[in-house]
Formats: C-alpha cells, structure tokens, sequence
C-alpha cells in the first residue's frame, strides 16, 4: 500500500497532495484547494511573495497610458534582482540560482525564488528576511517545495509561444542581462 502511494505522490493521482503546489510553490486556488499544500519546514529554496512590483503605468495629460521602453522595464528589473541578490548572498551561504516571476495572475505574481545549495543557508536567509520590508512593502518570505525549476516553468513562454499571456499558471522568468550575470559573478 505505502508503494502504491508513494508512486502517485504529487501527481494528478494523487487525490490528498496538491501537484500544482509541490511544482510551483504556489497554486492559483491558494486556500480554496480542494487538495493539502505541504508547506516544508525546511528546504535549500526561499519564496518572497510578490516581491517584484514592475514599474507602475504612466499616463500623458489627457490620461492615456503611455508605454515603457524595453531598456527602462529591463533597467528597473535589473536594479531590483542586483539588490536581491546582494541582500541573499550576504548570509554566507551559496545561492545557486534567484528566479524571478513576471506573471500577472496573483499566485505568481512577482514572486521571487531563491534557491540555495545548502538548507541552512537558506534558513538563515529566511531568519534574515523576517520582518523586513524592500520599496515600503513587507518581504513575505518562506520555504518553498520547488528545487528543479524546470517543471515550473512555462517552456512556451521560452519560445515566445506561449498564448496565455501573463496569466499563465506556469512561471514566466524574467531574464537577466549578460552584463549583470557577470558583474554578479564578480561579487560572490
């Protein structure tokens, strides 16, 4: 019996344990799930909860939205990951990768995941993170389930084929620029 549940533990089978939850960290029916969402007392991976705020719409006189450019959305993005990031590898520990959502649906919505090579690093990242705020806004920090981003991910966003848009239930990760890729590199 126990062979049998374990084979089916976290998939679509599984009638008691949310899959959704286990893959993303987070699941679009948050407390309404029919199914449990295990919440683990310890894990190498962090999930700031909508941390990301995207750069807020501007208008022109006559009140019409006036867009962005592509370098101003990336700068802003940039500047936040860079300050993340110095903030998380400030504990000591190794952070192995930081993702970071651009969905628009609220389960995804700017979430940040900061995966660490060891648990106790990112327990002291959390312990650091508890009861902060970044940009007047408290940093909801917590253990996440997701180690392999590669099922969490929306493939089709990858290949600019993903028809959902924002609202898609896989992560949209945003990309970080070559440039700031190195410089990260330099400080650690």
């Amino acid at each position: 019996m126990a062979h049998a549940l374990a084979k089916i533990f976290g998939t679509e089978e599984d009638k008691v344990n949310c899959p959704f939850y286990l893959k993303m960290g987070a699941c679009r029916h948050g407390e309404r799930c029919s199914r449990i969402h295990n919440r683990p007392v310890l894990s190498q991976t962090l999930l700031l909860q909508n941390m990301y705020q995207p750069l807020p719409e501007q208008f022109d006189a006559a009140g019409n939205p006036m867009p962005r450019s592509d370098e101003e959305v990336q700068e802003h993005f940039e500047d936040f990951y860079e300050d993340i990031f110095e903030e998380l590898t400030t504990t000591g520990g190794e952070l192995e990768q930081l993702r970071v959502c651009e969905n628009k649906s609220d389960h995804l919505a700017g979430n940040v995941y900061a995966k660490f090579r060891e648990e106790d690093d990112a327990a002291r990242a959390l312990k650091k993170l508890v009861g902060r705020f970044y940009d007047g806004r408290p940093v909801l920090a917590q253990f996440s389930p997701v180690t392999d981003f590669k099922d969490a991910r929306c493939r089709q966003y990858e290949e600019a084929k993903c028809t959902r848009g924002g609202y898609c239930n896989f992560m949209h990760l945003k990309k970080v620029s070559p440039q700031l890729q190195r410089h990260l590199l330099r400080l650690i």
